[in-house]
């Protein structure tokens, strides 16, 4: 399909959806986030798709939401803004595909949020991150739900209440990415990384992805009772039998996704 704002290519069991308006550093206006949802659900049902890289065009990897859309507003076009911008990050973790974040800039406010979002990113080590949004009034409120759940309370509340930009180095220790790396490695390391995750069977890489987010704001007792019950079901499927198998007998397993 064509798009106005991203562009979505495919390689084998890899898609990458890339964000695709540069000149406004690649903001996330309604039009977008809605495109954005489109794609994810058009992946999400696609079996042959293992895993999806989240990129964008130009030196930033987003600045947020588009600030030409916050003015002179009703209340009503306000919540659906927010509206679709939450359906966007619930989309992003409950399709059964991991979704990695390349990140080659600047991603703040909402573009921060995203990448908190995305279950795993790899960042240019000339990446930074920021939610700025105190700094003109409008408080980070709805990043600071993904950013908080990433980073932990004292350095979620550090980076919303002053507004001050994290490098990649800092952004990787505080654990809203998994690491960072050269920015000429960039590709390559993201695509690596995907690449790996397409390896496994692809019905548990999706049950494993559905478990962590449905466990990871449990208390401990009621994450062990699903997490349990989770596994034993895990324990019957096909490719766990299989690959249990291969391993025993030393030799590569052949899934058949069940």
């Amino acid at each position: 399909m064509a798009y106005q704002t991203i562009t979505v290519a495919f390689e084998g069991s890899l898609a990458t959806v890339c964000l695709n308006r540069p000149e406004k550093r690649n903001a996330l206006s309604l039009a977008c986030m809605r495109e954005l949802i489109e794609v994810f659900e058009n992946i999400g049902r696609t079996r042959e798709i293992r895993a999806v890289i989240l990129a964008a065009a130009g030196k930033a990897f987003s600045s947020g939401h588009d600030l030409g859309e916050m003015t002179g507003r009703t209340v009503v076009e306000y919540r659906e803004l927010f509206d679709v911008c939450t359906k966007l990050m619930h989309k992003i973790q409950s399709i059964p595909q991991p979704v990695i974040a390349q990140v080659q800039g600047i991603a703040t406010a909402a573009g921060c949020q995203l990448v908190a979002t995305c279950d795993m990113a790899i960042a240019s080590e000339e990446a930074s991150f920021a939610t700025p949004g105190v700094r003109i009034g409008l408080f980070c409120t709805t990043p600071m739900v993904a950013v908080s759940r990433a980073i932990g309370r004292k350095r979620a509340m550090e980076m919303l209440l002053t507004g001050t930009p994290i490098d990649a180095r800092t952004a990787a220790d505080w654990g809203l990415i998994n690491r960072a790396v050269p920015a000429a490695l960039l590709a390559e390391e993201t695509r690596k990384l995907a690449m790996r995750c397409s390896e496994a069977s692809s019905f548990t890489v999706a049950l494993g992805k559905q478990a962590f987010y449905a466990q990871v704001d449990l208390d401990q007792p009621k994450a062990y009772a699903y997490a349990k019950e989770v596994m034993t079901m895990n324990a019957l499927a096909a490719d766990a039998q299989e690959g249990i198998s291969a391993f025993l007998e030393k030799r590569t397993p052949c899934w058949i996704d069940r």
